[in-house]
């Protein structure tokens, strides 16, 4: 007997062990799954907030170096512009100074004009700065680059400046005389140690690098001075991807498994900005954070299992006080099973009267559908002759803008013939002056010829024949003006009446037109209508269809609620055996808790 009471103890323990592991091992299984994708999304929100941070603070970079530049930029260009008015160098030095009193971050503003320094050439300078007599501004590099560009902004690589002792870079500008000739170049000097300090006022992380390069990749500003101008940024970094893509002038940014890198074109500059730095900087403190959320979430899914093998064994003290009310429930259950067998009996009655209801309505629906598909045909025909109607009104529109087209180029037409007679009146003004002309010189000939005597006898008779016909000539030129003024008029007449009918045939094109819109939106209303009516003609469908399924529910509802009574007094036979069933339940509960005691 005590070896039987042992095997029951080793039972229940192992039974104990068994629901232990069971309630735990989901449990963990959610926590690694929970942690790996943890993980993983916090991988895609950090990278995702690097690229922002990366952009963010490159974008304000720029802003500030553009917002350094763009005073330097503008001056310059206004310099270029106004020096194109002027070759006065007093007005051309007064020039100088005016701008370089509005550039807070340039250190010296200068201008010079094609010819050389040895050869009187001009040179101004805002600083008063007096080169050596070596120094030739017309073979600097500020000078020959806006004479190779001179139609746009151009910008040096650093140098060391002769004034400051410092690094700095120019920004040249070529002006131009008004035939497009060069006249000179203007140039300002940024420094830049100014461009510098932007750089250093932005932290992106511990150990990110920021840098200003040229478009050859050179280092403009570098923490280790001999790289500038001397080694390249490409020949350092560790990015992989390909170099002329990555320098196409657009903010980029991008991160791999190591490192993070950005790139950003300032302005109309040939400079760039980048940026990199390792990942380890972003996601040191992230590791931690998500190591330590493991382990507590571990921690939870262990005490959490322990908590609910607790709470089921307080359940299975519970069991036998649900048994109890188990069996009461069930002697109510057969008096209420009886109950309902009396109930179905009136509610079997109540169906067969809906069902005949319901065949009623279905022979309704079938007639109504009938009726929606004729209203579907006529409005499907109505929406076809509507349709005929707009296509001929569109063509009417057509072959009135035809016609007004027409009548316009023969108006313009009138026009031109108008303008052409004009220029015939002149000539036959001219022609007019010129019978006037020989009219005097023919009577001066004839009294010439009159004080010769009998020697100017033939000329007399030919003067007096050019006379006679000057005044032909004029008679003939009055009357070719009285028929050029009724031409006139008449042409005048012809483009009144021209207009008046372009302006009818208007009128008639934008009626068409309003009545094409009119018919349109008829048309579009009989499609409407055709289509509500084939949309009605399916809704009945589906009604009358829903119809026949529901009396034919409402038929198996009919036999099932005769059948409801039979069921009913099974019911009362299972709630005996479920009465037996509580009561070994109850015995099974008793029979564990005296195996712990």
């Amino acid at each position: 007997m005590a070896k039987k009471q042992d095997f029951k103890n080793m039972s229940t323990k192992k039974k104990s062990r068994k629901l232990f592991l069971g309630m735990l091992m989901p449990l963990l299984t959610v926590t690694v799954v929970a942690c790996t994708f943890f993980y993983y999304m916090s991988n895609v929100i950090v990278e995702y907030y690097i690229n922002a941070e990366l952009k963010g603070s490159v974008e304000r970079m720029n802003s500030s170096v553009l917002e350094k530049m763009d005073p330097v930029i503008v001056n310059v260009e206004n310099f270029a512009n106004f020096a194109t008015l002027t070759d006065d160098s007093e007005v051309l030095y007064a020039l100088v100074k005016t701008f370089s009193k509005n550039l807070q971050y340039a250190s010296s503003f200068y201008y010079g004009n094609t010819v050389k320094r040895s050869q009187g050439g001009l040179f101004l300078e805002s600083n008063d700065w007096q080169p050596p007599e070596s120094f030739e501004h017309t073979e600097r590099q500020w000078f020959v680059s806006a004479q190779k560009n001179p139609h746009q902004m151009n910008f040096s690589t650093p140098y060391l400046d002769a004034e400051t002792n410092k690094l700095a870079v120019t920004v040249s500008k070529a002006v131009l005389d008004e035939q497009g000739r060069l006249k000179g170049v203007v140039s300002c000097d940024i420094q830049l140690d100014e461009l510098i300090a932007i750089l250093a006022d932005v932290k992106i992380s511990q150990n990110a690098k920021m840098n200003l390069i040229n478009q050859d990749g050179f280092y403009m500003t570098h923490s280790d001075s001999s790289k500038i101008m001397t080694r390249t940024y490409f020949a350092d970094t560790s990015f992989s991807g390909d170099i002329k893509e990555w320098m196409n002038g657009e903010l980029k940014s991008v991160v791999d498994k190591k490192n993070y890198y950005a790139v950003c074109k300032i302005g109309p500059s040939p400079w760039y900005i980048v940026v990199e730095g390792p990942l380890v900087d972003f996601k040191g403190k992230l590791g931690n954070t998500i190591l330590i959320f493991e382990i507590l979430l571990a921690i939870f899914s262990f005490v959490s299992s322990v908590a609910n093998i607790n709470t089921i064994r307080k359940m299975r003290l519970g069991e036998q006080e649900l048994g109890k009310q188990l069996f009461e429930e069930t002697q109510t259950l057969v008096v209420a099973a009886k109950e309902n067998a009396a109930t179905s009996q009136d509610q079997s009655a109540a169906v067969k009267e809906i069902v005949a209801t319901m065949e009623d309505s279905n022979a309704l629906s079938e007639s109504i559908s009938s009726k929606i598909r004729d209203v579907s045909k006529v409005a499907e025909k109505t929406s076809a002759d509507v349709a005929d109607g707009v296509s001929s009104i569109e063509q009417n529109v057509a072959q009135l803008h035809a016609i007004f087209d027409a009548n316009q180029q023969t108006i313009d037409g009138m026009k031109v013939l108008s303008e052409r007679i004009e220029s015939i009146w002149d000539i036959v003004t001219l022609i007019n002056n010129v019978a006037d002309q020989a009219k005097i010189i023919a009577f001066n000939a004839e009294l010439e010829a009159s004080s010769a005597g009998e020697a100017g006898k033939s000329f007399r008779i030919v003067a007096n024949e050019i006379r006679r016909l000057s005044d032909g000539i004029i008679d003939g030129t009055k009357e070719i003006k009285e028929r050029i003024t009724e031409i006139q008029h008449s042409s005048d007449s012809l483009i009144l009446a021209s207009e008046s009918g372009t302006e009818k045939i208007n009128e008639g094109y934008e009626n068409a037109k309003s009545l094409g819109e009119k018919f349109a939106s008829i048309k579009n209303s009989a499609e409407v209508t055709a289509s509500s009516a084939g949309d009605i003609t399916d809704i009945i469908q589906q009604q009358t269809t829903a119809s026949e399924q529901i009396l034919i529910a409402l038929k198996q509802i009919s036999a099932g609620v005769e059948n409801f009574t039979v069921a009913t007094d099974n019911i009362s036979a299972s709630s005996e055996h479920i009465r037996a069933m509580s009561e070994q339940m109850n015995n099974s509960v008793k029979s564990v808790e005296k195996n712990k005691k």
